[in-house]
C-alpha cells in the first residue's frame, strides 16, 4: 500500500496526519497492521540521548521544545530533524550561533532570533488568534528574555504586541501606552532590580498578567531572587510568576491562556447566535 505521507521510523503523528492516516485505514486504502508500523514510534522517539515526544502535540495542542542548554549542537540536530520529520514545527531555546548553524546544515529553512536566542522552523500557516498578548519589558537588559516569550507565543499562533523600556524608573513611559494594556488579553511582564512593574501593571488591567523575574541586576538581586520574591509578594491580584528568566515559560502558558479565553468566547457567541 501506498505510504507517502508518513515516513516509518518517525512517523508523522500530528493531529493532522493522523487524522489522515485513520482515515485511510477507514477507507480501506490502508490495512491496520500498515497503520501499526506507522505508529510504531507513538509516543516517543529513542535516540539514546533523548526520547522525541510526538505525542506531546496531540495531548497538549503543541510539539515538544528543545532546550539547547547542555545538548552538543550534534544532539539538537538530530532532536531537531526528527521533529520536523514528523512534520511539526520547531522551537528550539537558548540557543547560540554554533548550535544554529549545525542545525541549519540538517534543515535549511530555520531561522535564528538572535536576541531571544531561539531557533524556528514552521511547516504550516499561522492560524493567529483573534486577541493579543502584550509582552513588556521593565529595562532594555530584559529584552532578551521577554524576547523568548515574544517568540514562544508568535509560534503558538497569537498576536503579539511589546513595550520594552517601560519600567518603574520612568513610570509614565508605561501609562503613555495604557490603551495597549486595557485591549491586551493576556499581559507577560518580564523585570529584573526589584520586580516592581508586574505589580504596576497588575494594579492597572483587569487581564491575567504573568511576571517572569529576571537575572538582571546588581547584588543584592542575588541572580534574580530579589524581584522572584516581589512578584511572588504581589499585593496587585491576577499576577502570578514563572521562574526566572523563563521567557518560555512565559509565552507558553500566556497561549494557553488566550487560547482557553478564544475558546470559550466561540462557545458564548454561538451560543447566544442560536
Amino acid at each position: 500500500m501506498p505510504r507517502d505521507s508518513f515516513v516509518i521510523g518517525t512517523s508523522a503523528v500530528n493531529t493532522k496526519n493522523l487524522r489522515r492516516l485513520l482515515n485511510k485505514v477507514r477507507d480501506g486504502k490502508l490495512e491496520v497492521s500498515d497503520a501499526l508500523e506507522d505508529l510504531r514510534s507513538l509516543p516517543y522517539d529513542d535516540l539514546g540521548f533523548a526520547k522525541v515526544d510526538h505525542h506531546r502535540q496531540l495531548r497538549c495542542g503543541f510539539p515538544e521544545v528543545i532546550l539547547c542548554e547542555g545538548k552538543t549542537p550534534e544532539q539538537v540536530t538530530e532532536i531537531a530533524q526528527r521533529i520536523v520529520g514528523n512534520g511539526s514545527m520547531l522551537l528550539a531555546t537558548r540557543a547560540d550561533e554554533e548550535v544554529y548553524e549545525a542545525v541549519r546544515e540538517a534543515i535549511p529553512k530555520a531561522t535564528y532570533e538572535k536576541a531571544g536566542r531561539c531557533i524556528t522552523y514552521r511547516q504550516d500557516r499561522p492560524s493567529l488568534s483573534k486577541h493579543k498578548i502584550l509582552i513588556v519589558s521593565a529595562g532594555t537588559s530584559d529584552i532578551p528574555v521577554a524576547e523568548e516569550a515574544r517568540i514562544t507565543a508568535e509560534m503558538m499562533d497569537n498576536r503579539i504586541d511589546v513595550l520594552y523600556d517601560v519600567g518603574v524608573a520612568g513610570i509614565h513611559r508605561l501609562l503613555e501606552h495604557s490603551s495597549e494594556i486595557f485591549e491586551a488579553n493576556v499581559i507577560v511582564v518580564v523585570a529584573g532590580m526589584e520586580g516592581a512593574l508586574a505589580s504596576v501593571v497588575g494594579g492597572m488591567a483587569d487581564r491575567p498578567v504573568i511576571a517572569v523575574p529576571t537575572s538582571v541586576g546588581y547584588g543584592a538581586s542575588f541572580g534574580g531572587i530579589a524581584p522572584l520574591l516581589t512578584m511572588l509578594n504581589s499585593c496587585a491580584a491576577g499576577v502570578a510568576v514563572v521562574n526566572i528568566d523563563n521567557g518560555f515559560g512565559a509565552g507558553y502558558l500566556a497561549s494557553l491562556i488566550n487560547r482557553t479565553n478564544e475558546k470559550k468566547r466561540a462557545k458564548s457567541d454561538k451560543g447566544r447566535g442560536s
